[in-house]
């Protein structure tokens, strides 16, 4: 399993604002499927990761967010088992903290409540999640989510999301860090230089406002096919035109992405090392080909060079 590093808490290292934390980040199993497949496909997928180097697991929370964007989704829309219920339930051969997404604007006041009461602290952090667009019906708002937690459980660590294509991204950080987010994980990034732009812009204003800066963690997300990157692109990722024409021509167009995620993994460490931004990773794969999935636990591993880490014999 994990070395010295890898067992050191998630909640250690976002506390203390080091740099380079690692984690993958995991869509659990759809609804439809059977416990015995879901113990199946759990069992693969912590056989893959056993070896890597990980601060922690992300476990996502899938929405309909059809509201979003008005264009066809290229994958359809399936509902998947509820991330908290998958943690419980599958995940206890999963023996380091789990970033739990949460898209409040699905559950009620009441069952939101009950979750950050018996969330166990000391191995489950979470990320609030709010509606894909104004238009959207909620049951939960996002400011009433927070406003909960501060309530019923402030020691839940809470991050938020970050979405670099924004201008104004660095003043929302701002914003949710007041309203308790002690870190941020992005969207998917392919654009590294609206990247670099949002976490320079948050790390003066917090200097300015003599405030330190909560790390920030980059999500990285390998593109298989045409189909993955038109997904990529229905959910919002800025995909520059440059990297687009260059995956759509590639003869190998998931070994393209790949260089052009690490890539921007070498540029995003080196600029937030000279900066002195606490920063990390989450690695995942958006697709849920076989080939895909391998790919983004290849990444991971290194990037977890890049951190300087020593990978585990295992």
């Amino acid at each position: 399993m994990m070395d010295q590093r890898g067992r050191t808490a998630v909640r250690t290292l976002l506390t203390d604002a080091e740099s380079g934390i690692l984690l993958f980040g995991i869509t659990p199993p759809r609804l439809s499927a059977a416990p015995e497949r879901i113990r199946e496909i759990t069992a693969a997928t912590l056989a893959r990761l056993d070896f890597l180097d990980l601060d922690g697991l992300a476990l996502y929370d899938i929405d309909d967010e059809s509201d979003r964007n008005p264009a066809e989704r290229p994958f359809p829309y399936l509902p998947t088992v509820d991330p908290a219920t998958y943690h419980a339930e599958y995940l206890g051969g999963w023996n380091r903290p789990v970033v739990i997404y949460r898209c409040v604007g699905k559950y009620p006041e009441a069952e939101l409540r009950t979750w950050l009461q018996m969330a166990d602290t000391d191995r489950v952090l979470s990320v609030f999640v709010g509606a894909a667009s104004k238009d959207k019906t909620v049951r939960t708002r996002l400011s009433e989510a927070q406003a909960l937690r501060r309530d019923v459980r402030p020691e839940l660590l809470l991050g938020g999301v970050a979405i670099t294509e924004r201008p104004d991204e660095h003043l929302r950080l701002l914003a949710k860090q007041e309203a308790g987010c002690a870190y941020f994980i992005s969207q998917v990034v392919y654009n590294a230089d609206a990247v670099k732009s949002m976490v320079s812009d948050y790390y003066y204003a917090c200097r300015e406002r003599r405030l330190t800066p909560k790390p920030v963690v980059f999500t990285l997300s390998v593109c298989g096919s045409v189909k993955t990157l038109t997904f990529l692109k229905w959910l919002g990722v800025d995909v520059p035109r440059w990297i687009e024409n260059s995956l759509l021509h590639a003869d190998d167009t998931l070994a393209e992405s790949y260089e052009h995620c690490l890539a921007n993994a070498r540029d995003l460490v080196a600029f937030c090392r000279r900066l002195g931004m606490p920063f990390g990773f989450l690695v995942e794969s958006v697709s849920i080909r076989k080939v895909e999935i391998d790919a983004s636990v290849a990444l991971a591993g290194e990037v977890s060079g890049l951190l300087g880490r020593c990978q585990s014999s295992a």
